[in-house]
């Protein structure tokens, strides 16, 4: 199994889109059975137990993605352990999970965007205090990145 973590600051925005755009990708691919996909934030405390933010699930939901299900947590030191792969959105989330990042792990942190071919952007931008066409921007973003993301994976793993 490989577990794939998805980060951001509050998990209700970005991450969570991250989460059901790689959960559907996944799901497509026939590799179901093969992953395991969360997200999660490093300033959840704000939105602890909250389900994604209503314009972030009504894009994804535009484009068929669906974000049901999904409640904000604070990403932890035990993550670490559990994921392989910690995807951040941004560089002030990565450098929070490098910080956090006990030294004995094992698991990958990037940012997503490092997948991303045919891209400039490096960091998926926060849409939270923005309108609509912020969220489409994250959407576009995150679907280049996952699939760049499940292309590295799956050459990695051999699926």
């Amino acid at each position: 199994m490989i577990s794939v973590l998805f980060v951001c600051m509050g998990n209700i925005c970005r991450s969570p889109t991250a989460e059901g755009v790689f959960r559907r990708l996944v799901g497509d691919a026939g590799l179901s059975g093969d992953f395991y996909i969360d997200s999660a934030g490093t300033h959840a405390y704000y939105h602890e137990g909250s389900p994604p933010d209503q314009r972030a699930a009504a894009v994804a939901a535009s484009r068929g993605f669906d974000l049901e299900g999904i409640r904000s947590r604070m990403v932890g030191p035990e993550d670490f352990d559990i994921f392989d792969w910690i995807i951040a959105m941004d560089r002030n989330n990565l450098t929070e999970l490098q910080r956090i990042k006990p030294p004995e792990s094992k698991a990958r942190v990037q940012l997503l965007l490092r997948f991303a071919t045919g891209r400039r952007e490096e960091e998926v931008p926060d849409p939270y205090y923005g309108g609509a066409q912020g969220f489409e921007r994250v959407l576009d973003l995150v679907e280049v990145g996952s699939r760049g993301l499940l292309s590295t994976i799956r050459a990695r793993h051999r699926l």
